[in-house]
């Protein structure tokens, strides 16, 4: 243990790790959020509409479609959603390239950070609404509403807290995701831990990233569940 310390934690190592925490530390987490930020809006974006799409449209749903259509939706976010993200990274450069002209860098990382972050965001959005009381569908139903007024009258603003928790646990596990897209040149903490910590095997500054890259979820977690218990009228101030 001492030879540990002695090696990986001595003067040296601290003064070269507290110079690259006073110059890049607060440019890169301002990187990540910029990504993680992006990226988690265009996958709710799309996410939200897919997962409505998922319990509405379902055999047992207020408009069912077609099963054909209703397989291949299921099988293609299956499919994306069991991909690793490290290897979904290279395997979609070619088109993070046709989108933003290049398959590296801040702004490059977005592409597979959303495709890989949708599906998560659908299923989680599906498992939101299938909370909902099914009483309170059917009344709606009854009384005349059409299946789209009951999505947006009925059943969005039912889940909403519990959709809140949903994209709490997205937008912390796609900062999770942000670190990893570092091996391959996205930029944020991600990147400074490889290329200044684990590169130079400078260990201070790996474990300075990490106890950034908690203390940036502990906030996002925080936050999401405060918000989701302010949004849930079930709970009396």
């Amino acid at each position: 243990m001492n030879n540990y310390i002695a090696t990986y934690y001595n003067a040296d190592k601290l003064a070269k790790a507290w110079s690259v925490i006073r110059s890049d530390f607060l440019r890169e987490t301002c990187t990540t959020l910029y990504i993680t930020l992006v990226a988690t809006l265009f996958a709710i974006l799309i996410g939200l509409p897919l997962g409505v799409i998922l319990v509405t449209g379902d055999q047992k749903g207020i408009r069912p479609l077609p099963k054909p259509l209703m397989a291949f939706l299921n099988g293609f976010i299956n499919l994306l959603r069991s991909a690793p993200f490290i290897i979904l990274i290279v395997v979609l450069m070619p088109i993070t390239r046709a989108i933003v002209g290049r398959a590296v860098g801040n702004t490059a990382v977005i592409v597979p950070l959303i495709i890989a972050a949708f599906p998560f965001v659908a299923r989680l959005v599906e498992g939101s609404l299938r909370e909902v009381n099914s009483n309170i569908i059917e009344m709606s139903l009854s009384m005349g509403a059409t299946a789209w007024e009951t999505v947006f009258h009925v059943m969005l603003p039912e889940s909403v807290p519990s959709l809140i928790t949903s994209f709490t646990t997205a937008i912390t596990t796609i900062l999770g995701y942000t670190a990893m897209s570092g091996a391959v040149g996205g930029g944020g903490l991600g990147n400074l831990a490889i290329t200044q910590g684990q590169q130079r095997y400078n260990q201070a500054v790996l474990l300075a990233a990490l106890i950034v890259l908690v203390l940036l979820v502990q906030i996002f977690q925080s936050f999401g569940t405060w918000l989701a218990r302010k949004a849930d009228k079930r709970i009396k101030e």
